[in-house]
């Protein structure tokens, strides 16, 4: 029987019998079990130098292994979706093989791929330095142009526990004897270096080829316990040729240049320290940005029929016991013991007191679909070493909203979030959005019967929306599956920030009902929704996209006039007042400095628009008007400079184009015929 439960063809030569291996690009026949390299040269699809691995009945297999029966096979070329896996993989060993070499004192421990590249941990006394790095990767490309072979050897595991505590590699023993006593123990060689691992690899370090690049060094503990030893992690970057290593290069550089901690500083909008890990100090400016989201949100959430609820930061254990959050999500939450002995958490997610609000009063299906949104600020254990400004904290605000429906409105409500969301994307200057559905992961609660319909459901409401979408398995929320709206940024980098998830899990645990037309009490369904996700990280990916230039109707300052002598001053403070009753946003500078140090010190700042007034202006009544980026200058008198900059802010802003408040059900209507338009 075959991977796909036909019957395989049998062929018969001198009565030997024959392996069928199906191709893509067609059949293969052979007498004898025979290797990758031999299907993948007669594929016709791939050679000698462009195969890298094989494919054996979905499971992927170094080029070398034998096929010795009926089998799908597909070859791994170095354009194919999976190539760049198999390239960071070996860089991986590569980058450990030159470092054995070059410092043979160190300890290797593990090698992983990740996103963009791979990096190693290594046990060493002396510290890595940026010299060192320069000198690895020269002795990674000779290993390279080496083409040291690369091999499969299976050994036992006390042989392989005695070979590499022989040579003081403690890391790698502890490996081995963590394994199940079941596991083969798959052990590569190239050259002189061996290295545990499940493979597979490619056939040689040549086929490599020479587009990585050694990026940093960083501090990382063994199996992630800030109880055990602090290894050195060298982060590297692999491609498939040079063009793309220069591009992604370019895109590090950058990502430098708009890095939000670095941007955060020079427009003086936050700043975090170590008494606060994990948590934002919002000055002025930032807190003007983070509550232009909010009212941009708050006015979008109105005209969708939200209402808008606040709940407790801190509820007791018991609650969380009920949800399933303690025991999905306990080891992530901030615990505190009351003087009463009871024991309360921090909330790391707002649903559980969503729904606490639902449960006042008696709800009747009449009442759904009910839309509870809530700006509420939680507060997760993120480890120390994950945390990164804006984009990784442990206390963030998050643009949660909770809608309670009937299992009948649940295509509907869902198509109407995802309209909703790509609409607030594209206002923010998001248009490549990429949305992913994530099923049920293993750590979670409810039956199977349960899950099914949730997903079933949450399918069709997408594809009733006419997205396309890719899937990410066993990745959901433990409560229930959810899309994961991803934003494109200008740079290329992807941003995982809007979900949506249906729920028919947590309403009934938590005693939640709704009467139905036949009087009889009923869960309803708890759609779990968030636009922006974090609203600190929104902030920092906003800045970072932008590269610090907001767009008029977001900057936190929008025009700042500067005068150029103190002849200028009573001129300045007029024309902000005037900008000011217009609904602008204005500051003024009015130092004893040079024009030209203060409009420096401004655009570093990225304040879009600045008006500029000396001793003429304020004889004509006039304003030098000058724009973020540019060094000509404009004069237009008072009034001009007023309608055009209320203008342009409201031209600039989103139309907000929407619903009228009040009734729900009226708003969810008018969305729904816009989404059905």
């Amino acid at each position: 029987m075959t991977a796909n439960g036909a019957e395989p063809v049998v062929f018969f030569h001198w009565g030997i019998s024959m392996i069928q291996i199906t191709l893509p690009d067609g059949p293969q026949t052979h007498s004898a079990p025979v290797r990758g390299t031999e299907i993948a040269t007669r594929s016709g699809t791939a050679d000698a130098d462009t195969a890298l691995a094989i494919r054996i009945d979905g499971v992927l297999r170094d080029l070398g292994d034998l096929v010795e029966n009926d089998a799908s096979v597909e070859v791994i070329t170095r354009d194919h979706p999976e190539a760049l896996e198999l390239l960071r993989h070996d860089a991986a060993h590569v980058l450990a093989e030159a470092v054995k070499e070059l410092y043979p004192e160190t300890q290797v421990t593990i090698g992983p791929t990740i996103e963009n590249g791979f990096y190693y941990d290594f046990q060493r006394e002396t510290s890595f330095t940026p010299e060192d790095l320069v000198q690895i990767e020269e002795r990674m490309r000779e290993i390279v142009a080496r083409d040291e072979t690369i091999e499969r050897e299976v050994w036992q595991r006390d042989d392989a526990i005695r070979y590499f505590e022989a040579r003081g590699e403690r890391y790698k023993s502890e490996i081995i004897a963590g394994l199940p006593a079941t596991e083969t123990l798959s052990v590569y060689r190239q050259g002189e270096f061996r290295d545990l691992c499940r493979g597979p690899h490619l056939p040689s370090t040549g086929k490599l080829g020479t587009a990585f690049r050694l990026l940093k060094v960083a501090g990382a503990y063994w199996r992630g316990d800030h109880r055990n030893p602090m290894l050195q992690r060298i982060y590297g970057t692999a491609w498939r040729d040079q063009a793309e290593l220069d591009a992604y290069l370019h895109q590090l550089e950058e990502a430098e240049k708009r890095d939000h901690r670095k941007l955060g500083r020079e427009m003086d909008l936050f700043h975090f320290q170590e008494e606060a890990p994990g948590a934002v100090f919002w000055h002025p400016k930032g807190w003007t940005l983070f509550q232009a989201l909010i009212d941009y949100m708050r006015q979008r959430q109105n005209r969708a029929g939200y209402v808008e609820i606040n709940t407790p930061d801190i509820m007791e254990r018991s609650l969380w016991e009920r949800s399933g959050h303690w025991d999905k999500f306990g080891e992530n939450m901030f615990t505190t013991e009351a003087r009463e002995d009871r024991v309360f958490a921090l909330k790391p997610m707002n649903c559980p007191g969503g729904i606490q609000v639902y449960k006042q009063g008696i709800k009747s299906y009449r009442d759904l679909p009910l839309r509870i949104a809530e700006f509420g600020k939680v507060h997760r254990f993120e480890p120390s070493g994950a945390l990164h400004g804006l984009m990784r904290l442990r206390a963030f605000t998050q643009d949660d909203a909770h809608i309670f429906c009937t299992e009948e409105q649940i295509t509907r409500e869902c198509r109407i979030v995802c309209q909703l969301i790509l609409d607030i994307y594209r206002d923010f200057g998001f248009d490549d959005v990429r949305v992913k559905f994530s099923d049920r992961p293993q750590k979670r609660i409810g039956s199977d019967a349960v899950w099914d319909r949730s997903e079933a459901a949450l399918k069709a409401a997408v594809e009733a929306a006419g997205l396309a979408y890719t899937t990410n398995p066993g990745e959901g929320a433990f409560y229930g599956p959810k899309l994961e709206f991803v934003l494109r940024d200008a740079i290329g980098r992807d941003w995982q920030c809007g979900t949506l998830q249906v729920d028919l899990n947590l309403p009934e645990r938590l005693g939640a009902f709704y009467v139905g037309p036949d009087g009889e009490k009923r869960a309803p369904v708890m759609l779990h929704r968030a636009l922006f996700g974090s609203l600190e990280r929104f902030a920092g990916i906003l800045v970072e996209h932008h590269a610090g230039r907001l767009p008029l109707w977001l900057a936190p300052v929008q025009v700042l006039v500067a005068t150029i002598t103190s002849d200028g001053d009573s001129h300045a403070n007029e024309v902000a007042a005037q900008l000011t009753s217009r609904g602008l946003r204005v500051e003024t500078d009015l130092r004893n400095e040079k024009i030209g140090y203060k409009i420096r010190e401004h655009s570093l700042a990225k304040v879009p628009v600045l008006l500029i007034v000396g001793k003429r202006e304020a004889r004509e009544g006039t304003v030098s008007l000058r724009r973020l980026g540019r060094t000509d200058t404009e004069t237009l008198t008072l009034r001009e400079a007023m309608v055009r900059l209320e203008t342009e802010a409201l031209h600039d802003a989103p139309s907000q184009a929407g619903l009228p408040n009040g009734d729900s059900r009226e708003g969810g209507e008018r969305i729904s015929e816009a989404v059905n338009g």
